[in-house]
């Protein structure tokens, strides 16, 4: 007699008896559910499993679409397989490094021999569009890590090499496409077919690839320029070249051999290179009288700020902070956001027409009366604290709002310099899987809330997306603006982070919706060597996280 298990599936509440070793994909046929844009993958027992996943025993089960972020990555993955096996096809030893997140898409490098030409973009896609067309299934296999090294040593895929040695795992899995296999970090999706929607298009001597918009999977998301975005990225790889580390696997690797200290040093006296160089910059404008600093959640803008102020100092200017914070308008003023509730994070939670009243006083060299806002009673009140700007201050202001043009509406812009601050994560965990540069900031968040807020990484998580819409329609739009940006992160960092973020992961219980992501972080932070935090200096930036900065906050 056949056996059966018992699936529990989330979507319609309905209870399916279905044959035990049945796929995700077996069990969505079964169920009579019909999906818009999937099922992509499927959050098992509050795990991510791809539609490959087979079941032995009872599970709840939830079925994903391309509008879930996890889902998107899944079909991001399998789209970057895709195109790693076009370039195969066409080129032989050719190879792809998936470079960077920019314009609503991702930049990749192609090694093949000769510059990119427009011919080859064209080729490159029309490849990819056989492939897809041909709905090749894509086979899931798994070997001993020691065969899986073996096989990809011989493929010349030194990365994977590296970073599967690093694992220190007795199995790993792999995918295949028509005899073409690789390596990737998290599910792919089971057929080529799946993969309606991407765009492939010349960008800065390599391609971006294309891929649908997590709003409205119907369409791509939209093509920006962002190349003050993508030269900040590209000097970060500049300093990578500098540090000889491009991969996960390299850092492992200089960790094992006992390098980190250096590269500790090296990358902290980079950074602080960085922000001397954007505070020579604002010297050299003789009428600038403010400066704005933003950034997305977690990316260090309080540090950023005050070593961003001692490097002024420096240059014989003395900065004045202000927090925007006190700006903020009466609680019943504030705008409300789609379910009622107080939006704190509107533009027009702050009272500019305040801001640009008092700012525009003192630059005329009169004196002002400060607001304080009072966050008990939700009241804007006098603070007592009053400031005539000298010839050689400057003021500095950090918030989420200091780029978007309409804060400092009435301010001429020759007395303004905007900085935007965000950890871009650039080192890959090898050439065909890149690192989510939000991991790195909820990694950050997750450690800071519960070491100064006491909040559990579970409360993080679930906040999380909120807060990744607020950036989205608050911050993004407007990073283009910076006079200079900056990026926080740092190669080393994730293995210091790793340390105090892996107990917080730990503790999140597997029976909240909240496990599927820590389980993800977990499971990612594993591939990482760690790095003792009593490496990293007082003054560092990931100090305001850790704990333990010379800078008061």
């Amino acid at each position: 007699m056949e056996q059966m298990v018992q699936i529990r599936c989330k979507n319609n509440k309905k209870i399916l008896n279905v044959s035990i070793g049945s796929t995700l994909s077996d069990i969505f046929s079964f169920s009579g559910l019909t999906m818009e844009y999937g099922p992509i993958s499927a959050r098992v027992n509050n795990k991510i499993e791809g539609m490959h996943y087979r079941v032995y025993n009872c599970k709840d089960v939830e079925f994903l679409s391309l509008r879930h972020p996890s889902a998107l990555r899944a079909y991001t993955r399998s789209l970057f397989f895709v195109l790693c096996k076009a370039v195969h096809d066409l080129y032989g030893t050719g190879h792809v490094v998936i470079n960077v997140p920019v314009s609503n898409g991702y930049h990749c490098d192609l090694h093949i021999g000769h510059q990119v030409t427009d011919a080859d973009v064209a080729a490159i896609r029309k490849r990819m569009q056989e492939i897809v067309a041909a709905a090749i299934p894509i086979h899931r296999h798994q070997a001993t890590t020691e065969d899986a090294i073996r096989m990809f040593r011989e493929m010349g895929t030194v990365s994977k090499v590296k970073l599967l040695e690093g694992l220190g795992s007795l199995y790993t899995t792999y995918y295949e496409i028509d005899g073409y296999v690789d390596y990737y970090y998290g599910s792919m999706l089971t057929n080529t077919e799946q993969l309606t929607l991407f765009g492939v298009e010349p960008y800065f001597g390599g391609i971006l690839l294309r891929v649908p918009s997590p709003q409205d999977p119907s369409r791509l998301g939209e093509l920006v320029r962002q190349d003050k975005m993508f030269d900040i990225f590209m000097e970060h790889h500049h300093w990578q070249d500098i540090l000889g580390i491009s991969t996960i696997g390299d850092l492992n690797k200089a960790v094992e051999e006992g390098k980190s200290n250096g590269l500790i040093q090296l990358s902290e006296a980079l950074q602080e290179k960085k922000i001397a160089q954007i505070a020579d910059e604002i010297a050299k404008r003789k009428n600038v009288k403010m400066v704005l600093i933003a950034g997305p959640s977690s990316s260090g803008k309080t540090t950023t700020c005050k070593r961003l102020s001692v490097q002024l100092a420096v240059n014989g200017i003395h900065p004045i902070g202000i927090s925007l914070d006190d700006y903020f308008v009466n609680r019943e003023q504030t705008p409300r956001d789609e379910t009622g509730d107080y939006d704190y994070e509107h533009l027009h939670a702050l009272n500019i027409p305040l801001l640009n009243e008092q700012m525009n006083a003192l630059f005329r060299g009169e004196e002002v009366e400060l607001p304080r806002y009072n966050f008990q009673m939700g009241r804007s009140e006098k603070s007592g604290r009053r400031l005539r700007l000298q010839g050689n201050e400057v003021l500095v202001l950090e918030g989420i709002h200091a780029l978007n043009p309409e804060l400092t509406a009435s301010i001429p812009n020759d007395q303004i310099f905007r900085v935007y601050a965000s950890a871009l994560t650039t080192i890959l965990l090898d050439t065909h899987n890149y690192i989510p540069t939000t991991d790195n900031r909820l990694l950050r968040r997750i450690v800071r809330d519960y070491k100064y807020r006491g909040v559990s990484a579970c409360d993080t998580i679930r906040r999380w997306p909120s807060v990744r819409r607020g950036e989205n329609r608050w911050i993004f739009p407007y990073q283009e603006n910076a006079d200079a940006m900056f990026n926080s992160a740092m190669l080393f960092e994730l293995a210091v982070l790793k340390n105090q973020a892996l107990p917080l992961l730990e503790q999140v219980p597997e029976n909240c919706e909240e496990y599927a992501e820590a389980y993800r972080l977990m499971k990612f932070l594993r591939y990482i060597h760690t790095i003792k935090e009593d490496q990293i200096p007082p003054t560092s930036l990931l100090r305001e996280f850790l704990g333990g900065s010379s800078f008061k906050y």
